[in-house]
């Protein structure tokens, strides 16, 4: 990304090419809509690109993921009257092998219950394998936060999957 923040633009290509299914797959986990999430995590490197200058040489996926929490928050504030507030989406799986998996499927449909600040940490942390250290400087917060928040999230996951 540092090259990128200089100006050679020719080396966006292989971040996007390294990082976009897991931004998209972040987007889509936190959405629920895939045409929606497609066009956030293109948003999301559009900005990239556009903020360029502002990286200061820390984690670029961290970076990259504060950018995509904050594009998600401007959808929905923006689009109130096309989408429900982020907390109220409805969500729906895209994937109609996942619907096959019922264990699957049910961890899905839990996920989707919990809080979006809660799923949004067990997305980051357990799907794509983000550590605490990182989704700290991502949210804002401390690492001993975060773990604290990450085990309370997977306290109420457990419980909303086994409610099914």
């Amino acid at each position: 990304m540092q090259e990128v923040a200089q100006g050679n633009l020719d080396m966006l290509r292989p971040l996007f090419n390294r990082h976009h299914k897991h931004l998209y797959n972040f987007v889509l986990k936190m959405c629920g809509d895939s045409m929606l999430s497609e066009d956030i995590t293109q948003d999301v490197f559009y900005k990239i690109l556009k903020y360029r200058a502002s990286y200061n040489n820390g984690k670029f996926v961290s970076w990259m993921f504060t950018i995509a929490r904050n594009s998600i928050a401007t959808h929905f504030k923006s689009n109130k009257e096309r989408h429900a507030d982020l907390e109220q989406v409805e969500h729906q799986l895209a994937n109609k092998q996942i619907e096959e998996k019922q264990d699957y499927s049910d961890l899905q449909r839990a996920l989707n219950r919990l809080d979006p600040s809660d799923r949004e940490l067990v997305i980051l942390n357990r799907y794509q394998g983000i550590k605490y250290e990182e989704i700290a400087l991502i949210t804002d917060s401390t690492p001993g936060a975060v773990k604290t928040k990450m085990s309370r999230a997977l306290k109420k996951l457990k419980a909303l999957y086994f409610q099914n």
